[in-house]
């Protein structure tokens, strides 16, 4: 029995070296938000703005987005699974590191909110997002990306705020094969029609 603690203390005395990559592996995995800022300053701030709230409406909003949402979108830039020249040629220069440096960075950022326009529109919007269109087999919005508009880290985005103008070329690029890099929201949006996408928008630029 006197053996047991001699036994457990030379296993953690053996396994103490394995902690310690362990551990510094851990430090590694861990973003540079100072790196990220620099990069984000050098590269993304012309069109998303100096803290990620973009004041172009063709632009989207990143500030308060998931973080892993934004490096599977710039990934995926990179690799032409969503095709954006512009974006292509920004994050073609990036390493991997750089991605999540910068997403972690701009992601703890605030979103400023935004605001519906067309009272009428929102209506609409308000009823496909949080209940879709039951009659076109449509699902509520409200299901992926919550009822707020918060999304699912790395899952779903968040949508709350989001710019109209921006959200209406999202939602058009999928439902025209022009953005295919999400299954689901092809499928949503094949079954919209211009005003049903410019009311979703619009509804979700006020969301909050």
């Amino acid at each position: 029995m006197k053996l047991i603690p001699q036994i457990v203390l030379a296993a953690a005395v053996a396994a103490s070296p394995w902690l310690a990559l362990a551990n510094e592996a851990a430090k590694l995995a861990k973003p540079d938000v100072a790196k990220g800022e620099a990069n984000f300053a050098a590269v993304c701030v012309a069109c998303h703005g100096p803290d990620g709230n973009s004041v172009l409406p063709i632009y989207p909003k990143l500030a308060g987005q998931h973080p892993e949402y934004l490096v599977k979108q710039l990934r995926e830039f990179k690799a032409d699974k969503r095709v954006n020249a512009i974006m292509k040629g920004f994050a073609s220069t990036l390493s991997d590191d750089d991605m999540k440096n910068i997403a972690y960075w701009v992601s703890a950022k605030t979103s400023k909110p935004g605001a519906a326009k067309d009272k009428d529109l929102v209506m609409l919007g308000e009823r496909i997002y949080r209940g879709g269109i039951a009659d076109r087999q449509i699902p509520a919005c409200a299901g992926c990306h919550s009822p707020n508009g918060a999304g699912i880290a790395a899952q779903y985005p968040r949508l709350s705020g989001q710019n109209a103008e921006y959200a209406v070329i999202q939602l058009t690029a999928f439902r025209d094969g022009v953005r295919n890099n999400s299954v689901q929201m092809t499928q949503v949006a094949a079954k919209l029609n211009d005003r049903e996408i410019k009311a979703v928008a619009d509804y979700i630029a006020g969301l909050h």
